[in-house]
């Protein structure tokens, strides 16, 4: 099965993480590339990203006419999505295990982070009794 980990933070402004110390911040970058290092030993990762602030998103849809109208930026909302693993696991357990491990990553000082890590099953298609 496979799940997607979404890693989120408070918004609070741009990335927080630019106010870290230099050695606060190396740790933290260490921590993230070594558990993905992990995953893929292990086989269990399939993807990972950082994403850029919400300072750069934009939400798109189609006007009338299939052109796209955008609207943004949003650096203000009350939390937001700063990167994600997807992982190819065995069970609901093994992915909330990895989720708990991301969560504690260090922030400043070295103190576990204890973010929320969202997990999401990825669904292959539409559940079965629908079809």
């Amino acid at each position: 099965m496979k799940y997607l980990l979404m890693m989120h933070t408070p918004g609070k402004g741009p990335y927080q993480i630019n106010q870290w110390s230099q050695q606060d911040f190396k740790a933290h970058i260490a921590f993230m590339k070594d558990f993905a290092k992990k995953l893929g030993q292990s086989g269990e990762l399939v993807s990972a990203e950082g994403l850029a602030g919400p300072d750069q998103a934009r939400r798109v849809r189609a006007g009338k006419d299939g052109k796209p109208i955008t609207d943004g930026v949003f650096p203000e909302a009350k939390e937001f999505l700063v990167g994600y693993w997807i992982v190819e696991v065995g069970s609901p357990e093994r992915a909330h295990e990895i989720a708990a491990q991301a969560s504690a990553a260090p922030g400043p000082g070295g103190a576990p982070l204890n973010m929320d890590i969202e997990v999401r099953q990825v669904m292959s298609g539409p559940p079965p009794e629908l079809l």
